[in-house]
């Protein structure tokens, strides 16, 4: 669902945009697009992966839910992953900050996870895709229940290179070596 505007929106506007309610908004090329409610199973498997990332030893300032990024496309737009792994560098400028956007000039996110949700795949796994490539973004995982897959990609001389992980897979993580996660307990939620 797109919200219907006289005129596209700049990212200038968009930051200041407040509609009075608690919904969470994406830009893309200059539409305003509500984000949806989380399905309880989305919600479980962002929670367990954020768990997880904890238990592997990142501290909980580098770990962000729903935190809005600036991406650019044909236009600066913003973006709201499901979890984002901040860089040391990230964290210390986020420190402090009066909202949780990471802007174009700061340091990106060494990784960042989308759920995908029902009607919602072209964005996860393309435009997405491209927009997280753009920024630099060292690692992208997009976790699909319904596909039954989570889908991990590295980003290596401006693109990304994808390895596709099944239910009876453990992931691979070219960041985080120490990983030991099966694809069927992520997808539990």
């Amino acid at each position: 669902m797109i919200v219907a505007t006289a005129k596209k929106m700049t990212f200038e506007e968009f930051l200041q945009f407040d509609d009075g309610t608690d919904t969470l908004y994406e830009l893309e090329n200059g539409e305003l697009i509500p984000m949806p409610l989380e399905s309880e199973l989305n919600r479980r498997i962002a929670m367990f992966l954020l768990i997880y990332f904890s238990q592997l030893g990142i501290p909980y300032y580098r770990l962000s839910m729903k935190t809005e990024m600036a991406v650019y496309s044909r236009q600066v737009g913003v973006r709201v992953p499901d979890l984002i792994v901040f860089s040391e560098e990230l964290a210390q400028v986020m420190q402090g900050a009066t909202r949780s956007l990471i802007l174009m000039d700061m340091p990106p996110p060494l990784l960042v996870v989308e759920i995908v949700s029902p009607n919602q795949e072209n964005r996860d796994y393309r435009y997405k895709r491209s927009e997280y490539a753009a920024r630099g973004i060292a690692e992208y995982w997009i976790v699909d229940p319904m596909q039954q897959k989570v889908t991990v990609l590295e980003w290596v001389e401006g693109f990304y290179e994808e390895q596709v992980f099944t239910v009876d897979q453990t992931i691979c993580s070219p960041l985080f070596m120490d990983l030991k996660l099966n694809v069927a307990e992520v997808l539990q939620g």
